[in-house]
This record gives C-alpha cells, structure tokens and sequence, in this order.
C-alpha cells in the first residue's frame, strides 16, 4: 500500500506542518511529504523541511501584495501533479488559493484556521473572538474553495475562552488542538478519497 503524497503550503514557522511530520513518524498518518512551499523568504517552515530533507522551495509571488498571482498557481498545479501529489496542505498559508490550483486538485486542497468557523473568517481570528466576547473559540480544518475560509468544514476542535484570557493566551492553546486536529482531519480525508491506497 503506497503512502499518500502531500504537498504544505506554508507562510510561517510550519508549526502545523510539523505536525503532520510527527504524525507520519508515529505512524498516525500513512503518507509522506513530498514537498513544501512558501511565499516568505526565510520562513522557518522551509528551514524545518530543509532539516527533514524535503524538497522546499520559493512561490513566484514578488511584486503581488497580499496575493496570489495567476500564473504562479498555474506552474504550481503542474510542479504538484509531476510530484504526484495527493493532497494539497495550507498550514498557515496566507493568500488565497483560486484557480487553476483549485481546478487541478478539487476537493484535495484542505486549510486549518484558528476559530470555528463560519465564525470569524479570516486573520488573527482568536483576537476576533475575544474582541467579540466569544465564550468559546477553537479550530476548523475545511476544504479550500473560493471563498476566504468558506469550503465545507472536515472537523473541528472547542476551545474554552478563559477569563482574563490573552490574544497570546488563547491562540497558544488553540494552536495546541490545531497539532492534534490537523493529521486527523488529512487521515480522514486520505480514508474516504481512498488516496495513497492503490
């Protein structure tokens, strides 16, 4: 039985993408990383994939602020499908995703984010949740689609608002289901696509 090849997208320090590694070493998840990207130069989640010897390399995104240029998601999808890719990975990943990527890989494309969503969409929700009196906050991994953290929700985690809660505070904790959460969610989806199994 073949194992299931993903491929993280990644903007930040790859916390969840190491994760996902330390759920592969454990044998919790039966597929290996085939390749990790990034749009910031330096980010420790290249340095991180450097330290496993994955291949990780640089998004041609200078130049589009806040964006994710047409093109480069076009030679991404074709780099993903010679890599035989099975799933596609956002672990802090910080543009969004749109054609022709989710035209390649539907319904292969997951993301993790930091509130339960449909509530708070969108950046440094935990601090969106306090700011709204939130009694509870937690995480959801979903399927990408076009929207900003819209596709249909795979699972989700609770976590309590605490009071005298920090924005540090509780993202720290949400961060601590998100390392569980995530490698669940992707052996979920590896099980009922049937990916990685022929």
């Amino acid at each position: 039985m073949r194992k299931a090849r993903l491929a993280v997208l990644g903007s930040g320090s790859g916390s969840n993408f190491q994760s996902i590694l330390d759920a592969i070493d454990r044998g919790e998840l039966h597929a290996e990383v085939a390749a990790v990207f990034s749009d910031v130069p330096g980010a420790r989640i290249l340095q991180r994939a450097s330290l496993h010897g994955i291949p990780a390399r640089m998004l041609d995104c200078a130049g589009f602020r806040n964006k994710f240029p047409e093109e480069a998601q076009r030679k991404l999808a074709e780099e993903l499908k010679v890599l035989g890719v099975d799933l596609v990975c956002l672990a802090g990943f910080m543009r969004l995703v749109k054609k022709p990527l989710l035209d390649a890989f539907p319904r292969r494309i997951l993301n993790i984010h930091p509130s339960l969503l449909p509530r708070f969409p969108g950046v440094e929700a935990w601090k969106q949740a306090l700011d709204a009196g939130a009694a509870e906050s937690g995480c959801t991994v979903h399927f990408v689609d076009a929207g900003m953290d819209t596709g249909a929700v795979i699972r989700q985690a609770r976590v309590p608002v605490c009071p005298g809660d920090t924005p540090e505070k509780l993202h720290a904790r949400i961060q601590e289901q998100e390392h569980l959460l995530y490698p669940a969610a992707i052996r979920e989806v590896l099980r009922n696509a049937a990916l990685g199994n022929d």
